[in-house]
């Protein structure tokens, strides 16, 4: 990194998967503008205004810039070594008295995109034992886990669509417009989209007329959480029409019963969607062969996330549109490198495990507790401390105000941060980390890029104030805990290159171009040989099949939580993105509702107060709150215990609410 002068750095984003490139203008130590990269060969110059925020975000004026611990009831500033310290004794004797259990760790946002940072936090997490870990996977992300492990075996398969190849794509519940996707990053997604539209079909399935139904060829807008119906018909019939047999599969009978009921009729009756757009869709599937599904978090998020997601991976095999050109492909990983051992095969049920001491009608999924459950480890005095590593948690977790009222009664709240949160203010010790523009990294999650690929950056600028590396933190903090987990004389570019030696291609070259990528096999051997060894795809997990005959859809309107491209996990609120309400102005008239006019908006678990904008693109029965937003977040209106009960994932969407003038 170079200092002072007028200069523009090479990067990466790090506010979301799709890291798109971007050049960084520095004059002196002042961070004064973000452009996209042209050169960068993956988003070719393309950057969002959340990208292009970093300068405000670096400069904030209420930006963290040294450690903070909590004396006599309020948070003072401190050294490095006294708030380390004071954290690491009172973190020994909570382990002593109640063992590593009561040591909670939250893997937030705030380090899941810092390489480093994530890789010295697994190892502290090992280091302590304790099954207590939390992150986003139980708050959006957990229905494509799942379908993966039941349905293909391992958790690790992550399929995407091949937007290159593709003829017809179906988005559900997705509007990467805004969400640049969801578990698949997409640089440039308005540029993808319209070139994908005019070459081929793509269908959009959402109650809402989205910023990427916009783009779309065919909009299909079912009521919130009925979009399961839709495939089950669409399945029903491919199979009533002769199903791909070249693929392997299993129980493809079961499958056939539990889809019978979903006949035409049926189907658009729950969805309440004219039954000839089922017709044309269904016409779209067989005239096209190949086709690629992906969805979002308005699957994931509701109560049939998982059977939509089932139903979603059944169409694509009996389509034949599995690891298949103009299909899905299947992600290697660039450091993961699948194809290069055998997965381990889950068993049919899955490998959840029980869930925390306190709720016991739970399951921990992957090794995590569910979010929801933290309040009441809490309460119950099951967790003590808490590593909240980069967390809002406020604004995050489930059901906020039970969890506002349990996060005081914690002994430790240890909190990373660049800015000031609702989180941090009830944090017992405050740890300034450095932001993305101040530390070197590379791509941590590249599976979810569109390509197999890696990219690298320098630290852009000096760090501010005393804030230090998140591995740095971590590192310290086991060390006085008795553990040694990394050597923190190192460099952060030293530590960087140690974390990620070996792999496709060697650490200097990537250093020394930027970026890197591996070519891409379709149909893939390894995956092939993976379903051979599985046996053929699982079509009927019991557990799926299950929860699709359980399935019930309440009357009235429902919530449907939605992005903003403005807002990012309660940042960049100087940007200007209001909490507004979506309703149609059916409903709103219904209840009463002016245009422009605070409105309230309640579930049985709490209310929020947002701005109500009449849109005649939502269907009616359709409420659309957004996320993030302090004071008028969709996660005031959460439940802690209404959740789903292979995963622990809590139900945003599909929830039923009341509307109130306010």
């Amino acid at each position: 990194m170079v200092s002072g002068g007028s200069r523009t750095v090479r990067s990466f984003c790090r506010v979301c998967p799709s890291v798109c490139g971007i050049l960084v203008d520095i004059d002196d130590d002042r961070v004064v503008a973000v452009h996209g990269d042209r050169d960068n060969p993956f988003s070719r110059g393309y950057t969002c205004p959340k990208g292009r925020a970093l300068p405000l975000i670096h400069h904030h004026p209420d930006r963290l810039e040294r450690p903070m611990m909590r004396t006599d009831g309020r948070l003072t500033e401190t050294t490095w070594d006294a708030c380390l310290d004071d954290l690491g004794a009172t973190l020994r004797a909570i382990i002593a008295e109640h063992g590593p259990a009561a040591v909670a760790v939250n893997f937030g946002t705030g380090i899941g995109m810092d390489a480093t940072g994530y890789r010295i936090a697994e190892a502290l997490h090992r280091a302590i034992g304790t099954p207590a870990k939390f992150s986003p996977l139980t708050i959006d992300g957990t229905a494509k886990v799942l379908v993966a492990e039941l349905m293909g075996g391992s958790a690790g398969l992550t399929g995407r669509p091949d937007y290159e190849n593709a003829e017809l794509v179906i988005l559900i519940g997705s509007n990467p417009v805004v969400s640049h996707g969801h578990t698949v990053g997409m640089p440039n997604p308005r540029g993808l989209l319209r070139d994908l539209a005019a070459r081929a079909q793509l269908w959009v399935v959402d109650p809402r007329r989205t910023e990427t139904a916009r783009l779309a060829t065919r909009h299909l807008a079912p009521r919130p959480g009925t979009d399961y119906a839709v495939l089950a018909y669409l399945v029903r019939e491919i199979v009533r029409e002769g199903a791909d047999t070249r693929v392997p599969v299993q129980d493809l009978d079961v499958l056939a019963a539990a889809v019978e009921p979903f006949t035409r009729d049926h189907a658009a009756s729950l969805a309440d969607v004219d039954p000839s757009d089922l017709d044309d869709l269904l016409t779209a599937i067989g005239r096209a062969g190949h086709i690629a599904i992906d969805t979002g978090t308005g699957v994931t998020m509701s109560a049939s996330a998982n059977v939509t997601q089932w139903l979603s991976w059944a169409l694509l095999i009996l389509t034949g549109s599995m690891n298949t050109p103009g299909g899905e492909w299947f992600h290697p990983g660039y450091g993961y490198q699948l194809e290069m051992f055998e997965l381990p095969i889950a068993p049919p049920e899955g490998k959840s495990k029980p869930g925390p001491r306190s709720r016991p009608d739970t399951r921990a999924f992957m090794r995590e507790y569910p979010c929801a459950t933290l309040p009441d480890e809490i309460e119950a005095g099951n967790i003590r401390a808490l590593l909240n590593l980069g967390g809002s948690l406020l604004t995050g977790f489930p059901a906020t105000d039970a969890l506002r009222a349990a996060l005081p009664k914690l002994e430790v709240l240890a909190t990373t941060e660049i800015l000031p949160t609702g989180t941090t203010a009830l944090s017992t010790h405050v740890l300034p980390t450095k932001g993305q523009l101040e530390r070197p990294d590379v791509t941590l999650w590249d599976f979810m890029s569109t390509r197999i690929s890696a990219q690298h950056t320098p630290a852009a600028v000096a760090p501010i104030g005393e804030r230090r590396s998140m591995w740095w933190v971590l590192a310290q903090i086991g060390a006085r805990l008795g553990h040694d987990i990394a050597d923190t004389s190192m460099t952060d570019e030293a530590m960087l290159a140690t974390l990620n030696a070996g792999g496709r291609r060697s650490y200097d070259d990537l250093v020394a171009t930027g970026w890197a990528e591996a070519e891409r096999e379709l149909p893939a051997a390894w995956m092939q040989r993976h379903v051979e060894r599985l046996g053929g795809w699982r079509l009927a997990p019991q557990l799926l099949v299950d929860q699709l005959h359980d399935l019930r859809h309440p009357t009235g309107p429902v919530l449907v939580p939605r992005r903003q491209l403005r807002r990012v996990n309660a940042q960049l609120e100087y940007l200007g993105e209001q909490p507004e309400i979506l309703l149609n102005p059916d409903d709103a008239a219904a209840a009463g509702v002016v245009d422009d006019r605070k409105l309230v908006v309640r579930t049985e678990y709490g209310e929020v107060t947002g701005i109500a904008r009449l849109d005649p693109s939502v269907r009616s029965g359709v409420v659309s709150v957004p996320h993030a937003h302090v004071g008028a977040n969709v996660n005031l209106l959460t439940s802690k215990d209404d959740l789903d009960p292979a995963t622990g994932m809590t139900r945003y969407s599909g929830v039923p609410v009341s509307l109130h003038p306010a």
